[in-house]
């Protein structure tokens, strides 16, 4: 039989890792574009025991030559698009390059396989941040969508780019919206890692406090090695679509950092308001967690929660963690780590 090729982007990112490890597992011949200077980002594929089975190609995105002749001499089964400039803060002072990475290349790789009449199928990594603030209480494939910042407006465009090639040419493009997904691979610029990361320093060393945003921000977060399961049953499933990929439950960034300390067994108490709000060791008085104004976002979004009934019923996919194994997860290997 013959072996399966795939082509991810972004393979040096949280989900490229867990997805790679997935496919190797399948017996797939795995193929990663990174960028040029990335080499040393490869920290992940080697924490996972894969970095040296999977052949590595060095290019930006926005490199349509190079692209084209990448897949054309490859000719893989699959394409999974997950690299992106995903930072929300970054986008608002860089929209131009984010709808270079979001957009354009993304059309430029669906106009390859068109253009040449390849029979690759291609997924893209749409997100939860596309629906911004809705006045619905669960977000499913037919929410309307509201995106608050340059990010996820570049996301929907090349959301949207997907559904129209793919009734336009009939091919199998498909695009998985997934809500926030964390895991120990997640990098430290994301909130759930800077909690984490930040406490277990305070509790096993001399961390300082850390600062952050809006603790009522709302998010539906699941366990990033659920979330490529879901990512490789659309890309197998008997005909093409779109699904939300999430848990159906939220929660706040304070109940987070109360999972977190509960876990390691660090007693806490919140207090003061608004910017003033700092989160308290009550064993020793020491500030944990302190509010500064500029992690705030420009166009705040403050509650997502995803309706994953779809993709459960059509693809049967079914979830392993659940939030406070998520934390626990994501708790005890930087508690590892750290040791």
């Amino acid at each position: 039989m013959k072996q399966k090729k795939a082509i991810i982007t972004g393979i040096n990112g949280q989900d490229g890792a867990y997805l790679a490890k997935l496919l190797l597992e399948k017996k797939y011949k795995v193929y990663g574009v990174i960028r040029r200077s990335s080499n040393y980002k490869l920290h992940r594929l080697d924490y996972l025991g894969i970095k040296n089975k999977v052949n590595y190609y060095h290019s930006e995105l926005n490199e349509f030559k190079n692209i084209e002749q990448f897949i054309l001499k490859t000719k893989p089964d699959v394409i999974y698009n997950l690299a992106a400039q995903s930072f929300v803060q970054y986008s608002f002072g860089n929209p131009s390059y984010s709808f270079d990475i979001n957009f354009d290349s993304v059309l430029n790789m669906l106009e390859v396989i068109v253009r040449n009449n390849l029979n690759i199928k291609f997924y893209q990594a749409s997100t939860s941040e596309m629906f911004g603030n809705t006045n619905v209480d669960t977000q499913n494939e037919n929410t309307m969508f509201n995106p608050a910042s340059p990010y996820a407006i570049s996301k929907l465009s090349s959301h949207y780019l997907i559904k129209n090639y793919r009734s336009s040419f009939k091919k199998f493009f498909c695009s998985g919206i997934l809500f926030n997904h964390e895991s120990y691979l997640r990098g430290i610029e994301f909130v759930t890692k800077k909690i984490v990361h930040g406490i277990v320093n305070q509790y096993y060393g001399n961390g300082s406090c850390i600062k952050l945003g809006n603790l009522d921000s709302f998010r539906d977060w699941g366990h990033a090695e659920d979330y490529v399961k879901a990512m490789y049953l659309i890309m197998n499933a008997k005909k093409p679509d779109d699904y939300v990929v999430a848990t159906g439950k939220t929660y706040s960034i304070r109940d987070f950092i109360k999972a977190v300390c509960n876990f390691i067994g660090i007693p806490i108490v919140f207090k003061g308001n608004g910017i003033n709000e700092v989160c308290i060791d009550k064993r020793n008085g020491k500030k944990i967690i302190s509010v500064d104004k500029k992690y705030f976002r420009i166009n705040e979004l403050y509650r997502l929660k995803g309706d994953p009934r779809k993709i459960k019923k059509n693809l049967k996919w079914k979830q392993k963690y659940n939030f406070n194994s998520l934390v626990e997860d994501m708790v005890q290997r930087e508690i590892d780590s750290h040791k």
